[in-house]
């Protein structure tokens, strides 16, 4: 492979990634459907303790690198709306419900390995979750939207 193809290709990876630098932020930005919150449940108590302070959910961060701390703080958050989602009466609706938060967990997972990671293919990894999970939120909040009570 000559030079030019190669500078070229490479210029073209740059561009790609550039267009998705955005991306830290999208998972924050996806908002959990209002129709599969629970009315009236405080999360907060029902028990998410991962080894930390049993009052509040938490891990001990202090020890923790800024990965591991945004990797948790994006587990908590996919926990507490899939025990929503769960609580939902209608089996169909909980599932999707669930699966919804399940998928922002691995958007948050891919953008923390998007900031942090440093392997072009784990990072192309990341890149394909995110697009995928995107649209398949989509679907699933447009049924959930439709179909929810």
């Amino acid at each position: 492979m000559n030079v030019f193809m190669k500078t070229s290709i490479a210029m073209i990876g740059a561009t790609a990634l550039l267009s998705l630098t955005p991306l830290a932020a999208s998972a924050q930005e996806m908002a959990y459907p209002e129709k599969c919150k629970t009315e009236g449940m405080d999360m907060s108590k029902m028990g998410m303790s991962m080894g930390g302070d049993t009052k509040t959910g938490d891990m001990p961060k202090g020890e923790m690198t800024d990965y591991q701390k945004a990797s948790m703080d994006g587990m908590k958050s996919m926990h507490m709306n899939m025990m929503q989602g769960m609580m939902k009466k209608d089996a169909d609706v909980s599932f999707v419900c669930g699966m919804i938060a399940h998928h922002m967990g691995a958007i948050s997972m891919s953008e923390v390995e998007l900031k942090y990671g440093d392997n072009k293919e784990a990072k192309a990894m990341a890149r394909k979750v995110i697009d995928a999970q995107k649209k398949e939120i989509a679907q699933m909040t447009k049924w959930v939207n439709k179909e929810a009570k």
